[in-house]
């Protein structure tokens, strides 16, 4: 009996305690990411941009977001009711949702009811089926830039140990996708903190760029060279008239007209004859064409 009554005292004083603690919990959906005015980001499925609205399921179950209300009015918590029996609204653990606030619910299951102003201050909330109990909500500050995201630098971690909120404006958007990237290049970082402006890495790659330019200018240069060079040794062994071309400045028709003249000069030879030709003359009274000698009046012998 003592035992008990010790054990139930220190449930009570654990209870007490546990009671007394001020550390908020992160909830199980985590409204993570928040994009107001979309100018040149993502696009939704019909090419169109709009603001949207990152849910994160924050449990290690699948979780059905169906049959909730997302809403942007304090006084109207029931503003977009979840489609029921859409198996896309089934959201594996640790995952993600994206709503587009556009206004046209007609477009399919994660289009809502309503739009997002940039001018002023956006308040967005996820109430459970009943349309009263607060599973989530944000306030994202006016005067958001486009382009822009405002959550939580790590998925579904919305309080410290004191319980203040970790939202703010995000470095970098991804929306259906971890907020936080666990791991980068070192050497990226080193070359975002030593060049911000992207100077360094401009200048270098125009240098890159014209050297190589440059060498290869001298590779084919000195290769047609080359090959020219070539080309000319080839035709002056053959003794032809492209040899004569080829390593001569005069015009072309300074050439013809060599051409022609050795042309000439060779014809000339050839009308130049070395033999004697004699002409013996035969005298006859008649003429042997009209002789009958010549006739085949009888049998030759």
């Amino acid at each position: 009996m003592r035992n008990y009554t010790i054990t139930l005292f220190l449930f009570i004083v654990a209870l007490l305690f546990s009671g007394c603690s001020s550390k908020l919990r992160n909830p199980a959906w985590v409204i993570n990411e928040v994009m107001v005015l979309n100018e040149s980001s993502y696009v939704d499925d019909y090419g169109q941009r709009n603001g949207w609205i990152e849910i994160y399921n924050n449990t290690a179950k699948t979780q059905d977001l169906g049959g909730r209300y997302l809403t942007n009015d304090r006084n109207n918590p029931k503003k977009y009711p979840i489609p029921r029996g859409d198996v896309l609204t089934r959201i594996p653990p640790h995952q993600h949702a994206l709503f587009w606030a556009d206004d046209n619910p007609f477009n399919g299951t994660f289009h809502v009811s309503f739009k997002l102003d940039p001018t002023k201050e956006n308040y967005i909330a996820l109430y459970d089926n009943d349309g009263k109990t607060l599973l989530d909500e944000i306030v994202i500050p006016a005067g958001i830039l486009a382009d822009q995201t405002y959550g939580y630098p790590q998925d579904g971690v919305k309080y410290d140990e004191e319980g203040n909120s970790f939202a703010t404006h995000l470095e970098r958007v991804t929306p259906s996708s971890n907020n936080a990237i666990l791991e980068e290049n070192p050497k990226i970082v080193t070359l975002r903190k030593d060049d911000p402006w992207g100077g360094v890495m401009t200048l270098t790659s125009m240098f890159v760029v014209f050297t190589a330019l440059l060498i290869l200018y001298l590779i084919f240069n000195y290769t047609g060279i080359l090959a020219q060079r070539m080309s000319q040794r080839k035709v002056a062994k053959s003794g032809s008239l492209s040899a004569v071309r080829s390593y001569t400045h005069l015009s072309g028709e300074v050439l013809a007209a060599i051409s022609a003249a050795i042309h000439e000069l060779k014809e000339d030879q050839h009308d130049i004859e070395s033999t004697i030709l004699t002409i013996q003359y035969v005298k006859r009274n008649y003429s042997p064409w009209s002789s009958k000698l010549q006739t085949l009046r009888h049998l030759p012998k």
